[in-house]
């Protein structure tokens, strides 16, 4: 009786995992931006097609052309897909990619994240944002945007918009450093390739704006910037745990009344993954597919995403989002640079 009762549960919650016919409409808006988003790539590869899904989706909603019936099929995907993304992104990632940096490189990694997550939260609640908004902004900028928010939006406490406005925040301030440091680099710095890509790796937020900026400068750039960018995704889980155990010492619930699990389901997705990778079984044209696939589920999910954010509703929250978000740009740029510098 106890067998099949979790059974039930387990269908219940496989089920519940599946699109259904209600989510249809917004599927296939989002799969329609997103072949827009690939087209315009393929014609200009520096533009990443994750950005252009996010802003089409913005654009779309607030031009009205997002209905009713769209928005249950985007929020499955800017929730179900977004997961499903972070998981197969764990395929990118292999142990070599923290031993390939180095200790001096890990060290600059480990204190610019971690001084990242701790000062923006810091000053969000010296600017009076809520914690949940001041964690979403915190954890994206420290480890990889949206994907990251996605991550800990499940533990977070954050309402709808909160989330939106933060994936708006770290897709601006994201887009912003693919033109702006390599310009500041060509006009002050002058940084050789391999120290240019190690800062863009340890201070941009999602890994395709991380290949957007350094490939600007060179393949010897984009190489060094993805090795230190990995290094700071593989962080995603032990910091998503310390937010569950931290949150659960609170009393903290999530949705469903419950306390938030110590690691989400994807999350421990993401780490087997990681571990799959590192065996070195999968070959070069599995690991490219699953990176196809990785960067259609994430780039539907930021259309659902975008399409949440709604300016009418932004305003009401007012301009101290945008200033942590510039903010903590600024810091976790500069702080990335001191330590690019220190150990090149």
């Amino acid at each position: 009786m106890a067998t099949h009762s979790r059974l039930s549960a387990a269908r219940y919650e496989i089920r519940k995992l599946m699109p259904q016919r209600r989510d249809l409409l917004g599927l296939l808006m989002a799969g329609a931006v997103v072949t827009v988003a690939f087209a315009v790539h393929r014609r200009s590869t520096a533009v990443s097609p994750l950005v252009i899904s996010v802003a089409i989706g913005v654009l779309l909603t607030n031009i009205g052309l997002v209905t009713d019936r769209m928005r249950p099929g985007l929020s499955y995907g800017a929730k179900r897909l977004l997961r499903a993304g972070v998981v197969l992104l764990g395929t990118q990632l292999a142990a070599r990619n923290v031993i390939d940096l180095g200790g001096p490189g890990l060290v600059v990694v480990l204190v610019v994240v971690v001084a990242t997550f701790f000062g923006t939260q810091w000053l969000g609640r010296r600017l009076g944002l809520s914690g949940p908004m001041s964690l979403l902004v915190a954890t994206g900028f420290s480890i990889c945007g949206a994907s990251a928010v996605a991550a800990i939006e499940p533990i977070s406490g954050a309402d709808e918009e909160e989330v939106a406005y933060a994936i708006a925040m770290v897709t601006l301030c994201g887009s912003l450093a693919i033109v702006v440091l390599p310009l500041i680099n060509r006009l002050w710095f002058k940084l050789d390739d391999t120290a240019f890509g190690s800062w863009v790796g340890a201070s941009v937020h999602d890994v395709a704006q991380t290949v957007a900026a350094a490939s600007a400068v060179s393949e010897e750039a984009r190489k060094a910037a993805v090795i230190v960018k990995l290094t700071r995704v593989v962080l995603l889980a032990p910091l998503v745990a310390g937010v569950s155990v931290w949150r659960r010492r609170q009393g903290a619930t999530v949705a469903s009344g419950t306390r938030p699990p110590i690691l989400p389901l994807f999350v421990v997705g993401f780490l087997v993954a990681i571990a799959v990778r590192s065996t070195g079984w999968m070959s070069a044209p599995t690991l490219k597919t699953f990176r196809s696939i990785e960067q259609i589920l994430l780039a539907m999910a930021l259309v659902g995403l975008g399409a949440g954010v709604q300016w009418s509703k932004l305003r009401r929250v007012g301009g101290r989002p945008l200033i942590l978000a510039l903010a903590s740009w600024m810091f976790i740029a500069t702080l990335a640079l001191g330590g690019v510098l220190l150990t090149h």
